[in-house]
């Protein structure tokens, strides 16, 4: 694990200012931030405490789980997949995965799975939040799933049936679960052991934040929704247990702001996709309206398009994830910009968030500005 560094940029102290000014008037408890630009850190802040019931602070090494923006993870291992050849982007899943093809699914292919558009968003409604430690029980209950539509033809959000598609694609493909091949391609070479998991080991788990609800209305399914409640709205007693944090769930994740940020770092500098995969992740494969949450989306191959609150004018290469409960994280190509916010108190909207990434895309322009390159 990378040893604490110390940095004086001016986008560090305006970062430092508003994670600072945020705790102190209570809107949020305990965050880390941090940002890469043009492969450097040059921001790595952190405030507040990572558990409300010791007083321990947060630290840059303090692990958060944080919900969906584990999938950036998630679809980064994908992508390595089709890189080192195991499957391609339109490799049926049956060819790996024959008992997927169940109810007219033989057709779905990864490239369905990373637009959201293979068809099966939501968990069997004989699976609850309990029933995801199980590995082969859910997978095996989704295989078996009636898909909500014809694969490729419309998305909807998988919110939790994400990750255990790619991650047993993997394991048929590759004979390795996905911790072990987060491990072995993504975090023991890029020097970040001890910064990304799905699964904490038993000996990191005192390193965690604890989580806690920020009192949201209660959530409850209307007529014809298509997620079940838990798995609309994330809760702290879920991110808090410790069968969960130990479990291979790679729909979320578990991780310091600077270890995620590190991995899209590597990815927009070359280390970890090539350069077409890059256009992959940038460039829209589908857009459409959500069948689940009913707005309009533009998705790239396994993110969402585009930054979080930018204006419409500002060009659309970033790609990222939002967690429940507030974490973001994305990276952009066309500034070189790769962000991480985690935090311990889950809110029902995104405002930290989107203040910290407006920050950080005026401070890096000014950057480019300051130091004469292009494309600012």
């Amino acid at each position: 694990m990378a040893e604490p560094v110390t940095i004086m940029s001016a986008l560090q102290q305006e970062i430092q200012s508003v994670l600072d000014e945020l705790v102190d008037r209570g809107a949020e408890a305990g965050l880390q931030v941090a940002v890469y630009h043009h492969g450097a850190l040059v921001a790595d802040a952190v405030a507040g405490v990572a558990d409300a019931r010791t007083g321990r602070r947060v630290t840059s090494q303090t692990l958060f789980f944080s919900f969906s923006t584990g999938k950036a993870m998630t679809s980064m291992i994908a992508h390595l997949l089709v890189g080192r050849g195991v499957i391609g982007y339109d490799t049926p899943l049956v060819d790996v995965w024959p008992e997927f093809g169940a109810h007219g699914k033989e057709k779905a292919t990864l490239r369905h799975v990373l637009t959201h558009s293979v068809g099966v968003p939501a968990m069997p409604r004989c699976i609850g939040p309990a029933d995801l430690c199980d590995w082969p029980r859910v997978c095996s209950a989704i295989a078996g799933a009636e898909p909500q539509w014809r694969p490729g033809t419309e998305t909807g959000y998988h919110s939790f049936t994400y990750g255990f598609v790619v991650g047993e694609v993997a394991r048929r493909a590759t004979g390795k679960t996905m911790r072990q091949l987060l491990r072995e391609w993504i975090t023991v070479p890029l020097g970040i052991d001890g910064e990304l998991y799905f699964g904490v080991p038993s000996t990191e788990l005192p390193r965690l934040a604890r989580l806690e609800d920020a009192a949201p209305p209660p959530v409850t399914a209307p007529d014809g929704a298509i997620l079940a409640p838990w798995e609309m709205q994330p809760s702290a007693a879920l991110g808090n247990s410790p069968q969960i944090l130990s479990a291979d769930i790679p729909s979320v994740g578990t991780f310091t702001a600077r270890g995620i940020a590190a991995m899209n770092a590597a990815a927009l500098n070359g280390q970890l996709i090539n350069t077409p995969q890059l256009e992959g992740l940038t460039t829209v494969a589908f857009e459409g309206t959500d069948r689940v949450f009913g707005n309009h989306v533009r998705l790239g191959l396994g993110c969402p398009l585009g930054r979080l609150g930018a204006p419409p004018t500002e060009p659309s290469t970033a790609f990222g994830w939002v967690g429940g409960g507030g974490s973001y994280v994305y990276a952009d190509p066309a500034g070189s910009v790769s962000f991480a916010m985690t935090k311990t108190r889950l809110t029902p909207h995104f405002d930290t968030a989107q203040r910290l990434a407006d920050v950080t895309a005026a401070g890096t322009v000014e950057d480019r500005h300051r130091d004469g390159l292009p494309g600012g």
